[in-house]
């Protein structure tokens, strides 16, 4: 079984440590590493429970690409064997005709001994894993994949704002995106009051700085908001409580709650939220921090549809693009998982 939503992370006695990804091959346009972009070629193997995996449902759904990279939702209680389709009829994925993602680890690399993580990419004619490399799928859907966006895709890494966007994404990982790990899977008091005072000096930096500005980066939405987001809406269900990051609640900041809430009510973000699928993969799976396997009855998910009123400090979620159009049948989150 994994150590975290993704399944490719290790934590010791002392300190969390954050696997690399081991399959870093990239699909780009011109096919340098021998994938190249092709519409209906890969597949993309994710857990809505995963935040490193919700990166790139986002993404997929804001640059419109689900006619052209089909999506696989595993089942967010994993086994020993790890992330497995028992979602799908007869518990295997109808595209790959796998019961579980090891299998296409397997066909890529016989007896891969690091953990099974998602995302994942599928090479569908060969049922091989492409990639695991969660940091640069997405760069390279917003980048690589151009040719098959939507009509109106918005910009989501600006070549003239990438330094600054790599800058403030690396300190939302370091502290945020990863920093609630380091504190969650803490096993002394130094190390987690480190990993947890990390976490919330970087929000307050955040907060600083969007209470200023509707994005974290520009006037659009970018990458960074993505992976900031991520976290954020995982916040007061699992990382407050299970994670014991909990020197206050999302929703007892009110600029980071508005934030999130502009975010989660713009469409690609919150459509593709299963609060369902998080609160039970996290309150099942970590047996270490849960040992009775509880899932807790809230928080209370009404506030996320509640009014933000972010749009007063100006921009424009999709710069001179537009919003996606419907989810697409068959993609919707169930109604359990919703707010």
């Amino acid at each position: 079984m994994s150590d975290g939503p993704e399944g490719n992370s290790a934590y010791g006695r002392k300190v969390f440590k954050r696997s690399r990804s081991h399959f870093a091959d990239r699909i780009t346009a011109d096919g340098r590493d021998g994938f190249p972009v092709k519409a209906g070629r890969y597949r993309l193997v994710a857990s809505r429970a995963c935040p490193w995996a919700s990166r790139a449902v986002i993404s997929r759904r804001l640059l419109g690409l689900e006619d052209s990279l089909s999506l696989a939702v595993v089942d967010p209680i994993q086994d020993d064997r790890s992330w497995r389709f028992t979602l799908d009829p007869d518990g295997r994925d109808p595209v790959l005709g796998i019961r579980f993602l090891s299998e296409a680890y397997d066909k890529r690399e016989t007896g891969y001994p690091g953990g099974v993580s998602v995302p994942a990419v599928v090479d569908v004619t060969s049922g091989e894993l492409v990639t695991n490399d969660y940091q640069q799928l997405t760069l390279d859907l917003a980048t690589e994949w151009t040719a098959l966006h939507r009509p109106g895709a918005p910009d989501l890494y600006p070549r003239s704002l990438r330094e600054e966007i790599d800058a403030v994404m690396a300190d939302v990982y370091e502290d945020v995106n990863n920093g609630v790990y380091r504190a969650g899977f803490a096993h002394t008091q130094e190390t987690y009051e480190a990993a947890c005072t990390d976490v919330f000096r970087r929000l307050d930096a955040l907060t600083d700085r969007l209470a200023r500005q509707r994005y974290l980066v520009g006037d659009t939405i970018t990458e960074a908001d993505i992976r900031l987001f991520t976290t954020l809406v995982r916040f007061d269900a699992v990382y407050h409580g299970h994670f014991k990051c909990n020197r206050y609640k999302l929703a007892e900041n009110p600029v980071l709650w508005a934030y999130a809430r502009d975010l989660f009510q713009t469409p690609g973000f919150g459509d593709t939220v299963d609060f369902d699928h998080i609160k039970r993969h996290y309150y099942q799976v970590h047996t270490g921090i849960n040992p009775s396997g509880i899932v807790p009855l809230g928080p209370d998910l009404s506030g996320w549809l509640t009014p933000h009123h972010r749009e007063e400090l100006g921009g424009r979620p999709f710069g001179d693009g537009t919003a996606p159009g419907p989810v697409h049948p068959g993609e919707e989150v169930p109604p359990a998982g919703r707010p």
